[in-house]
């Protein structure tokens, strides 16, 4: 299976990570997380657990990562697809409609799935799908750019976004860095009437525009001509500037770092660490090729926007509870405890979702929008 995927795949760095991330939020749609914090597990195992869910606002956890992650793996995914399909005489034009189209999908899906999770229609644009709808076709403006453009682009929709959270001033909504105070709860209230009650908001797509912009760049280097070494070396350098650069403003109170409402430090220092990772991984499997079970992570890969529809429907308001009644039922009937019977369940759960990706992946399916 490995050999299959490294013929159809010149970059299977990217399919392994972008099937780590999708692994993670389908563990967090089964319960895993969630059914283990509660399990009353000891201090070092549950202060780790934590890290899987995101900071309730100033500070940085892991799970905090998982859509910076996502979404520059979306923008190497798309400089890799221009660039195909470039070589095959497809012009910048023709390829726009079919990212705008494929963007507008996007948007549907992220506004449906909020219908779904509510139970009724609603309007509501905080999903991850609806944000990388705009963020998509913001690096895509720029896909044919230098980099060095594209970097000072993106430093500028930074800017823009310093900008109106310091300075619009709108009566109720002038504390930038304040829950349900900021520009960007005034920005819900214009464009739903209501605000999120976690503090996410809407104009987080302006920011982390940043995130799938850096991963055109990303792609760009990775395609590029430069040894493996060198391109690695680029990933850490800006791996740790991005760090330096996102807690150096955090500490000097010159900006919080926020991912509810995507702050300028956090945009850095969530890339600094998608940067680090993305080298280790590139390093360890397109360069040193220890890949023998790439496939475990890259076959959920290759299907991610179908598993994260899927876990987020079908998974959570069906699956879970289906697998629930067996695998409670019959680890209740041997004994375990309540707190064990909703881990064990989860995790069930988990590796079902994974078999479903691995069996589409044997039959050749792969969805796309």
């Amino acid at each position: 299976m490995t050999n299959d995927l490294t013929a159809r795949h010149r970059l299977l760095s990217l399919d392994v990570m972008r099937g780590c991330i999708m692994i993670l939020l389908a563990g967090e749609s089964c319960m895993v997380y969630e059914s283990l914090h509660h399990a009353e597990l000891p201090a070092p195992l549950s202060n780790l657990i934590q890290q899987f869910f995101h900071h309730p606002w100033n500070g940085l956890r892991f799970w905090d990562l998982i859509q910076p992650s996502f979404m520059t793996m979306a923008g190497t995914a798309l400089y890799i697809s221009w660039r195909n399909r470039e070589a095959k005489g497809v012009g910048w034009a023709e390829n726009f409609r079919h990212v705008a189209i494929r963007c507008f999908k996007l948007f549907l899906c992220g506004t449906a799935l909020h219908c779904v999770y509510a139970g009724k229609l609603v309007w509501e644009l905080w999903n991850v799908l609806t944000q990388l709808s705009v963020t998509t076709i913001l690096a895509y403006l720029v896909i044919r750019k230098s980099s060095t453009f594209q970097i000072v682009y993106s430093l500028g929709l930074l800017l823009l976004t310093e900008l109106l959270y310091r300075f619009t001033n709108v009566p109720g909504y002038d504390q930038p860095f304040v829950d349900h105070k900021n520009f960007g709860a005034f920005m819900d209230m214009v464009l739903m009437g209501k605000i999120n009650e976690g503090g996410w908001v809407t104009i987080n797509f302006l920011p982390t525009a940043a995130h799938t912009i850096w991963g055109v760049v990303a792609g760009k280097l990775l395609m590029g001509t430069l040894t493996p070494q060198k391109k690695t070396q680029r990933l850490l350098i800006a791996g740790v500037l991005g760090l330096a650069i996102g807690f150096g403003m955090d500490w000097l109170g010159i900006t919080p770092i926020i991912k509810r409402i995507a702050t300028t430090s956090f945009v850095f220092a969530s890339a600094g660490w998608v940067f680090l990772i993305l080298a280790f991984v590139y390093w360890l499997v397109d360069i040193k090729k220890v890949n023998k079970y790439a496939w475990i992570a890259a076959v959920v890969g290759m299907n991610s926007i179908f598993i994260y529809l899927f876990f987020e429907t079908v998974g959570f308001q069906w699956v879970n509870g289906a697998v629930g009644i067996f695998v409670k039922g019959f680890s209740g009937l041997a004994g375990a405890p309540e707190k064990l019977q909703s881990v064990l369940s989860a995790l069930v759960t988990w590796f079902l979702e994974w078999g479903l990706c691995y069996w589409l992946y044997k039959k050749a399916i792969f969805f796309k929008l």
